[in-house]
Order: C-alpha cells, then structure tokens, then sequence
C-alpha cells in the first residue's frame, strides 16, 4: 500500500521546499510517494524539483491551477495505483508535523469508508484553530466552518463530520476518487474545486470526515482575498472566487431537486444583493 502525495505548485518555490521536508520527516508505517504538478514555474521551482530524487514531477503550462493540476496528478496516477492506495491533497503553503499523515491513515481505516481532512491551524500561533470542517447552505449558497458553532470543545473531541473537505490536507482512497472520475476541471478549475470532488466522494458512499488530531499550519488568509475589476472579471475569470460555471456546478451538485429549480434565481440575487446571504447559525 502507497500514499501519493500530490502537491500542485506555481512558483513560490521556498514553501514548497518547507513542504516537502516536512513530508520527508513523516513517521509512517506505509510507503510515502511524493508527487509534484509543477504549473509553468518560473522562479527556480523547475531547477530545484529536477535535483530531487526522491520527488516525482509532471509539469503544466501554468494554465491548469488548482483542479486542474490535481486533475492531471489524478489521471497520471490511474496507471500505476493499486486499489488500496491512497491520494494525499496538499497545498504547498502549510507545514504539517511529522505524525500528520499516520494520523489522517489511522482516522480513515478505523472510520472506513472514509476520506479525513485536517484541521488549519495558524502558523505563527499554532494553538489556534482557524477551520474545523464546512457546513454547506445550500438555499443560501453559503458554506460557512463549524468553528462558528456552538459546542466546540465537543467537536474536538473526536472526528467531526463535514459535508465537503478542504484540499489543503486531506486523504482519499483511491477507490473514492477513481468512483467519481476524478476533477471536473472544465467547469471547477480552482474554487470550489476541492468541495465539489468531496461532495460526490460521499455521495458515493464514502464519509467526509476531519480529524482534530491532523492539522496543517497556515496563514491566517488562505481564503481567496483576490478582488475583480469589474463585473465581468468577478463571474467569467477563473481567478475569481465567484467564477460563474463554478458556482452553477458547484451549488446544483449539492442541492436537492427544489433548489436546483430556484437555483438560477438565487444566484442571481446573492451575486447582486450578498447581504441576503447572511448566516444565521
């Protein structure tokens, strides 16, 4: 049994060096295979990821971004996994410990079937929790994180389950993922993405799952803080997080057969008029 590590990268190459020697210091008891998407980097990613003989490397055009290059991991894998193996999706702006993925691989076989995502973490202040797991509203169009509930430290005790997993640190049998035919990348080449591929996972008869005891350290903004320049930007660029395809995949996948009736009509309204939207938890 294998753990492919898939890493999708576009410059930034001293975070990805922090990764992979993090990866590299895992105390694990299954083989750790590391693989990297290298999307068209141009800052010295490409030289260093050649010196590496321990790193796998598929290289992009920089046109694939977050669904794409796992899309891409996903489909250059299928030849060679076997049907116990694993997919760790990870994004090269966290840190883990060494016991990260031995605890993510305990948390999926003793709650199988399974897909377990981590817990975030802040990097500098490591004993606060940024993110928990997400809850999806789908007559609202909001996913909101379970941090903002009310029975916290009961959540902590155990696994806690979400209805769509973070690709920051997140573990899938391959059987998970080859059920659903991978990436949609046409309609979700980045937000969203992860949350799509998960939601069908469980539709598929696997639980989603995060394990407090996995977490990976990051930023205090690894959201989107990306703002369009006009209308047109903010629903037709990939870069935005209200890319319009991606939304309309991403909300119809997760309704049921009433919303996805009013489904055209409340987009419209909550692009227009976001204050609609408004949680109330």
């Amino acid at each position: 049994m294998t753990i492919y590590t898939v890493i999708p990268v576009l410059n930034r190459l001293k975070l990805t060096q922090s990764l992979v020697a993090c990866i590299r210091r895992q105390r694990l008891n299954e083989g750790l295979h590391i693989l990297v998407i290298n999307d068209g980097s141009t800052d010295g990613t490409a030289d260093w990821l050649a010196q590496q003989g321990d790193i796998e490397v598929v290289n992009g055009d920089g046109t694939l971004f977050w669904g794409g290059a796992i899309d891409v991991a996903l489909r250059h894998l299928q030849v060679k996994v076997a049907v116990d193996d694993w997919v760790l999706l990870i994004n090269n702006d966290t840190t883990i410990d060494e016991n990260f993925v031995q605890r993510l691989l305990d948390a999926a076989k003793k709650y199988a079937p399974a897909a377990v995502g981590s817990v975030i973490r802040d990097e500098v202040n490591r004993d606060r929790l940024l993110s928990i797991g997400v809850h999806i509203d789908p007559w609202r169009l909001l996913t909101r994180d379970l941090l903002e509930g009310a029975q916290l430290h009961q959540e902590l005790d155990s696994v806690v389950e979400v209805d769509a997993l973070s690709g920051r640190g997140v573990l899938f049998p391959i059987a998970s993922l080859t059920a659903v035919r991978g990436m949609r990348p046409r309609a979700l080449p980045h937000y969203l993405a992860d949350y799509e591929v998960s939601v069908r996972v469980r539709k598929a008869g696997w639980r989603l799952l995060v394990t407090p005891a996995a977490a990976v350290y990051s930023e205090e903004e690894y959201g989107s803080t990306r703002r369009a320049s006009s209308l047109r930007d903010k629903l037709f660029s990939v870069r935005s997080p209200l890319y319009l395809p991606a939304l309309l995949v991403f909300w119809w996948e997760v309704s049921n057969w009433l919303q996805r009736l009013t489904l055209p009509l409340r987009l419209f309204l909550f692009i227009f008029f976001p204050r609609l939207r408004k949680s109330q938890v």
